[in-house]
């Protein structure tokens, strides 16, 4: 989640507690409970401030302000009304979004609360003020069904944000491990799958006995490129040596080998098959590379080799990067089998 739809996030936060702040207004008004009533003239005005504080970017000071209001609101309350009301309730909502914003706030590189502080006050406050309203009872008498039914009003709002907040955990907590398997799976400067992914799909697909087979590809001269045209340009050839190999070998599984290598797991026999790869190598060989105002020649020399039964995957490779030895030997630019 990127700041700008935090912030989005953070004004649908505020408008919503804003409402709830106006609604409660009225049910004071309702049970004549005055105090409360005037507590909400600060109260709404912390959160109309709260919209130009999130406009500032300051969402530490917004979340620090909102948590400690809330902590007061919520004593108060509970103090005036009694806990049979439910705003004490209210503490079990803040709780998971005290460590969700601290995880926020780690992310984008903001100021952190100290979540186990900020909720252990809130446990106190919270005991305090439920301990007192059943020891003295409450300042304002309400009636029993009206306190029952907004017992349940508070109880479903609480239980609202318990479940929004624990299903967007669980989907940052998702987006996360994406990226973590992406950043172990994925070459980061082609797109390509690396080494270490094309490794682990080579041992189950030999597991599978289909048959199949390997391309072994490197770019030829790479050094040379690096040397006369810089290394960006040979990175810009990486870039787009891979981009021509997914799109014509879109049925195999690619990945960059390591430096200008690349392997190709083809399924289906190597003479099926053979025919792709070569079409590969034709769109390299015509492919016009421009970095810069420099055309760049490339070209690549491909060893393929057919899974056979009880090789081991290392035996493959070494197979597959033997015919590649025998291509560059005799001349470069084609494909060995």
């Amino acid at each position: 989640m990127d700041l700008n739809r935090i912030r989005r996030f953070t004004y649908s936060v505020n408008t919503v507690i804003l409402l709830l702040v106006i609604g409660l207004a009225g049910f004071f008004y309702l049970c004549k409970a005055t105090i409360l009533l005037w507590f909400s003239i600060p109260t709404l005005l912390v959160y109309v401030i709260g919209y130009a504080i999130i406009a500032k970017d300051r969402l530490d000071i917004y979340v620090r302000l909102v948590y400690f209001w809330i902590t007061l609101y919520m004593c108060l309350c509970t103090y005036c009304l009694g806990y049979k009301i439910g705003f004490h309730l209210y503490c079990m909502s803040m709780i998971p979004i005290i460590f969700y914003t601290e995880y926020m706030a780690d992310k984008l590189g903001r100021k952190k609360i100290n979540a186990f502080v900020v909720s252990g006050i809130i446990a106190i406050c919270y005991l305090i003020s439920t301990g007192y309203a059943g020891f003295k009872g409450p300042l304002y008498e309400v009636d029993n069904a009206i306190a029952g039914s907004f017992w349940a009003f508070n109880s479903v709002i609480v239980l609202a944000f318990l479940v929004f907040y624990s299903r967007l955990m669980l989907s940052l907590i998702g987006d996360y491990e994406k990226k973590l398997r992406q950043t172990a799976q994925v070459d980061k400067l082609t797109g390509l799958y690396n080494r270490h992914y094309m490794a682990g799909k080579l041992e189950t697909s030999m597991s599978e006995g289909k048959p199949q087979f390997i391309t072994m590809v490197d770019i030829d001269d790479f050094k040379k490129i690096n040397d006369r045209y810089g290394h960006n340009a040979g990175d810009y050839v990486l870039v787009n040596v891979a981009r021509i190999m997914r799109e014509v070998c879109s049925e195999s599984s690619v990945s960059r080998w390591g430096g200008e290598e690349f392997l190709i797991l083809t399924y289906g026999s190597l003479e099926e098959g053979l025919p792709v790869i070569e079409k590969f190598r034709q769109r390299v060989e015509s492919e016009d590379f421009i970095f810069g105002e420099q055309h760049i020649k490339v070209t690549v020399t491909a060893g393929a080799f057919a899974y056979t039964a009880g090789i081991t995957a290392d035996k493959w490779i070494s197979a597959a990067d033997d015919n590649l030895y025998k291509g560059k030997k005799s001349g470069k630019n084609k494909v060995v089998s």
